[in-house]
């Protein structure tokens, strides 16, 4: 059975981290390993996590809960510490805020990375993605959603893939540290460059065909967009090339013009 090492990056997050280490607690698959990693908060954020961790030891569900509490240079370096610290063979990134829709969620994940005698597992293992509020109201669909046959080609479209429904696995992702010089977009780099080693070694990006990931809304990205826009085309300059770029944001101008 393979071990789903779940990474949740914290600062002053008690507002609406509780609501995230619930439905990671309720998850029935046992073989989770729950990193938090915090910035040093100074609200309640890491006595909640002390206290779910103490919860989780004792529902004996089989899930391993780890905290670190320290100063770090900022959300896309807390995210490096997780991946020097995480042990699973599969990780996923759920913030503050973000949560699993249902108990179930990570058995659907482990089904899709079934694979048969000498097959290697995919690379990448991802599905769909719904929005809600703080108060975990469902909103909509995410406008954007996964393609039947995902490429790292594909996110030249956006980020057809949220990254909270976007499971690396571990000997790739673990070689591919976020891009720190980004501040709002390093996750969409990030994704990028691990599909592409993916493709690379001739593995499996595998649609789940379910609804993974429950995404709050009112995250940096949103808080920062004009900031967030201009990294994102500096990201897929660097993927895509500066002219198939440019035509490619002429295109989403004209429809949304057209709209």
């Amino acid at each position: 059975m393979i071990t789903f090492s779940v990474v949740t990056i914290t600062y002053n997050a008690a507002s609406v981290l509780q609501p995230t280490l619930d439905s990671v607690l309720m998850q029935d698959y046992p073989h989770v390993e729950h990193l938090i990693i915090d910035g040093a908060s100074a609200d309640d954020t890491v006595r909640m996590t002390e206290a779910y961790r103490q919860q989780s030891d004792e529902a004996e569900n089989g899930h391993v809960v780890k905290i670190q509490s320290e100063p770090d240079g900022g959300l896309y370096f807390a995210m490096n510490k997780g991946l020097e610290l995480a042990t699973g063979d599969y990780i996923v990134f759920l913030n503050a805020g973000d949560r699993f829709p249902a108990a179930d969620t990570l058995d659907k994940v482990m089904l899709a990375a079934e694979v048969g005698d000498g097959e290697e597992r995919p690379a990448v293992l991802f599905g769909n993605t719904d929005i809600i509020d703080s108060k975990g109201n469902f909103l909509c669909h995410r406008r954007l959603s996964p393609p039947e046959r995902l490429t790292w080609r594909s996110f030249r479209y956006g980020m057809v893939v949220c990254h909270q429904a976007f499971y690396a696995r571990m000997d790739i992702a673990r070689a591919l540290p976020y891009d720190t010089t980004y501040r709002y977009s390093a996750d969409v780099d990030w994704c990028i460059r691990v599909m592409k080693e993916g493709e690379r070694r001739k593995l499996l990006l595998r649609n789940i065909h379910a609804v993974v990931a429950d995404y709050m809304q009112e995250g940096q990205t949103t808080l920062h967009h004009k900031d967030s826009l201009r990294e994102r085309f500096d990201v897929m300059r660097r993927h895509y090339g500066l002219v198939r770029t440019l035509l490619l944001h002429l295109w989403f101008v004209l429809r949304s013009v057209l709209r």
